[in-house]
C-alpha cells in the first residue's frame, strides 16, 4: 500500500512539474510578443 501511494505521489509530482514548465513557456512567449509590440510602437514614435 504504501509502495503504491509513493509511486502515484511521484506521478502526480512529475505531472505537475511539466504543467507548470509549459505555463512557463506560455508565459515567456506571451511577454516576448508584448514586448516586440511595445518596441514597434516605440519606433513609430
Amino acid at each position: 500500500m504504501r509502495i503504491t501511494l509513493a509511486a502515484l505521489l511521484g506521478l502526480f509530482t512529475l505531472t505537475a512539474c511539466e504543467t507548470v514548465g509549459g505555463a512557463g513557456e506560455d508565459i515567456q512567449s506571451a511577454g516576448g510578443a508584448i514586448e516586440n509590440t511595445a518596441q514597434d510602437v516605440q519606433n513609430d514614435l
